[in-house]
């Protein structure tokens, strides 16, 4: 430790700490606009200039190292003179629009100027103009006149998002921040950008020109999108949601969100969202009230009952919705005699569940995956499916730490992969046990299952046995496959040989909520792959924020399934499942109800609606609750969803007993494939109802190539397909058939092909992992 003079003040901080980081310590505020705690030091604004005693002259303190009995003045009149003559320099070329800059309000520059800057400008030379630039429908670069390379923006997409979207060309005055020859800046992290730009510079192209920030409220939230349960500030005006940026939380999202937790509020506000109860009539849609739609709903499950039993009817929920919806959706299900229930709509191996009461989860905390050393991640499309988690990772590869891979895709994650290997999703299972058998050798013990130590597999075991934080993480596409729990139970015992934690990345946000809840099949009951099998098991089925033929594992059996139905009811924010519901429910999303979300790590997480719900909506825990009543069943009087809550988790929020990763399964591998193999990555922007309707989104790079058939080399050569335009036809287990444009993939095994799920276009296909027939169009 090093202790400094600041300001009359004595501080201890570390060595190799800057003048700026004891300032922070002691409470001082120095001016700045270059610097931030989370990016790189560029010195380049000089704004925090410091007096600092013995030096001839202003010195960063940004930039600044300390030493030990530095004597340092911020409010010194050499340190002031010297930052109102960079305020002036700074202000010479900035154009005088702050009336209708969008920033105006929560400017720096602006805010700064008060204190720093002149009444008046010595120069009175033209303005310099820099021209604007399109970047795509998130990031606006309109007014790039405002920039003063404080170069922000860059260092964030270098060190955080990962790739360097954004760079300075030319010097001098004639310096412009701008993309590569006219690219668009398409990273799933983008929007941060907006935050953290100083001046208006950069601003949200949605939110442009539509609110003044003094105009807004500011209500915390929760995101409802992917595992991480990124702490949110949104924004409102009137009764209308405006804005959504990040509430900074070092342990979950630090002051980071994704894109698709900051722009999806533009679906909150669509034309898609259902405005009142509607009821199937002779093929045509009716609105109707409340009382008649929930009445049509309660003796319609009482009429199957009747005719078919209980075990005719079935629940099927989204993991986004919220631990009290889902709590009351199963105790209705159970209260009617049924056990059929689940939230696993992508999954293919059930059988691989936590005990019951328990749940599976992340293994360790999220913070600690930034500062981890090793960590292998199986099963994952990681930058795409957890932005956040990826964003973590980077930051600890950034300092040295190692991460390997098992999948079937070499997808750029935009960090250094130390090793990977890549094989047909059928070929996971014995990718793993051959980490797992060179591991063996090297510790002189018994491998788990048969396997080869190849190189790639030895490289693999090398970096786990090697280091000490480490972390073994299986992704989404691992949780969904076939021989899930055979991976779970290779991982455990890789995790047991090597010392590291072992976890599921969890596909949503309330994926553990969903299984502290119970929200699974008991007793006999059906799980979500035979509810959806297309042969007509149920007779009448409840589904809670999910449409099946987008969310389901096998999009063309589920969406038989629902035909076959007596009965199907949607409770939903949006106009969802026009084709097979008998009647929608407007439920309200997370912006507009109470609830709780449970993420990766087990934090449990409650958030309060932010905005009345929007005309007849009404939260999804009330509307349950009705239905209980009216059907009779016990347990349906809950006043408040916390009581909802209380029931659901219990008193408190710390599940440590409840989280487990073990699993009692025998490891089994999948047969040889002697087809070509899909592979389904699911869309960063089609992966729930609320991105899948946000205008925006579904306008950036990431959604417009979303429908796309990645195509290996040896098979593209082989079908002759040209460089552009290339199209081909896909047909599946013997359901229908989809044209998709073609994109070589070179990283793809020979016997794979990328087949997006969660699309229209691809619907009619078959289950995620099986074969498919591939022919030119």
């Amino acid at each position: 430790m090093v202790e400094i003079e600041l300001d009359g003040q004595k501080v201890e901080v570390l060595e190799g700490s800057m003048v700026m980081h004891a300032a922070e310590k002691a409470g001082a505020y120095i001016p700045h606009f270059c610097y931030h705690k989370k990016l790189s030091i560029a010195a380049n604004c000089r704004m925090c200039l410091v007096d600092v005693e013995k030096a001839p002259k202003p010195m960063p303190a940004c930039a600044t190292p300390v030493t030990q009995g530095m004597i340092v003045r911020t409010k010194s009149d050499k340190a002031v003179k010297a930052q109102q003559g960079v305020m002036e320099f700074l202000l010479i070329n900035h154009p005088l629009d702050c009336p209708i800059c969008d920033q105006g309000g929560e400017c720096q520059l602006q805010d700064l100027a008060v204190g720093y800057g002149s009444g008046k400008s010595r120069y009175s030379e033209e303005k310099r103009v820099v021209f604007h630039k399109n970047v795509g429908p998130l990031v606006s670069m309109e007014e790039m006149s405002r920039c003063i390379h404080c170069t922000r923006c860059v260092r964030f997409g270098q060190e955080i998002a990962g790739v360097m979207e954004l760079g300075m060309a030319h010097r001098g005055e004639h310096s412009e921040i701008q993309t590569f020859v006219g690219r668009s800046v398409d990273s799933e992290l983008s929007g941060n950008m907006i935050d953290i730009c100083p001046v208006g510079a950069l601003t949200s192209k949605p939110f442009r020109y539509s609110a003044r920030t003094w105009e807004l409220s500011r209500r915390k939230s929760v995101s409802p999108h992917d595992s991480t349960g990124a702490n949110l500030i949104v924004q409102v005006k009137g009764q209308q949601v405006m804005r959504v940026v990040p509430l900074e939380n070092d342990d979950v999202n630090e002051c980071w969100i994704a894109d698709r937790d900051r722009f999806s509020y533009e679906s909150l506000n669509s034309d898609q969202r259902l405005t009142a109860p509607m009821i199937k009539q002779g093929g045509a849609w009716k609105q109707v009230d409340w009382t008649t739609a929930l009445e049509y709903v309660a003796n319609g499950l009482k009429l199957v009952k009747k005719e078919h039993g209980a075990h005719a009817i079935g629940a099927l929920a989204s993991a986004h919705s919220t631990t009290e919806e889902l709590h009351l959706l199963a105790q209705l299900v159970r209260g009617i005699g049924s056990q059929n229930l689940d939230y696993r709509l992508r999954h293919a191996d059930f059988g691989n569940v936590a005990a019951d009461g328990a749940s599976h989860w992340l293994g360790t905390s999220i913070a600690s995956l930034s500062t981890i050393e090793r960590a292998l991640v199986v099963g994952s499309q990681l930058r795409k499916d957890h932005p956040l988690f990826a964003q973590r990772l980077r930051q600890a590869t950034r300092r040295g730490a190692q991460v390997t891979a098992v999948g079937a895709s070499e997808d750029d994650w935009l960090m250094p992969v130390a090793a990977r290997v890549t094989a047909a999703p059928s070929a996971w299972v014995q990718s793993l046990a051959d980490v797992a058998a060179a591991i063996a050798a090297t510790n002189n013990v018994s491998a788990p299952a048969q396997g080869e130590a190849t190189e790639a597999a030895k490289a693999i075991a090398a970096s786990l046995l090697s280091g000490t934080r480490k972390a073994v993480l299986l992704g989404n596409a691992a949780a969904q496959h076939p021989q899930a729990a055979s991976l779970l139970a290779i991982a455990n015992w890789i995790g047991q040989q090597t010392g590291a934690s072992v976890g599921y990345l969890t596909e949503a946000a309330n994926t553990v909520g969903a299984q502290l809840t119970g929200f699974l099949p008991k007793a006999g009951g059906l799980n979500a792959g035979q509810m959806l099998d297309g042969e007509g098991k149920l007779k009448a089925v409840v589904l809670l924020n999910t449409d099946p033929v987008l969310d389901a594992a096998n999009a063309a059996a589920a969406a038989k399934a629902l035909n076959a139905a007596e009965m199907v009811v949607v409770m939903s924010p949006f106009k969802s499942g026009l084709e097979y519901a008998d009647v929608i429910l407007p439920t309200a999303p997370f912006t507009e109800t109470s609830g709780t979300f449970v993420n990766a790590e087990g934090r449990a997480q409650t958030f309060v609606g932010v905005v009345k719900p929007l005309a007849e909506t009404r939260p999804g825990w009330k509307i349950l609750r009705v239905l209980g009543n009216l059907l009779e069943v016990a347990g349906f009087e809950q006043e408040s969803s916390e009581q909802v809550k209380t029931e659901a988790l219990g008193v408190g929020s710390d599940f440590a007993g409840r989280l487990s990763n073990t699993t009692t399964a025998a490891i089994q591998g999948a047969a040889a494939s002697t087809g070509i193999e899909r592979l389904a990555s699911l869309p960063i922007y089609a992966a729930d109802a609320l991105v899948r309707n946000s205008t925006s989104l579904q306008l950036t790079t990431d959604a417009k190539n979303a429908a796309v058939a990645g195509i290996p080399s040896a098979l593209w050569a082989q079908l002759g397909l040209a460089e552009q335009g290339a199209r081909v036809r896909i047909t599946q287990d013997g359901a229908g058939a989809a044209e998709l444009f073609a994109k070589l993939e070179a990283g793809l095994p020979a016997n794979v092909v990328r087949v997006p799920a969660g699309l229209v276009e691809t619907a009619a296909l078959g289950a995620m992992f099986g074969t498919l027939n591939v022919s030119k169009a």
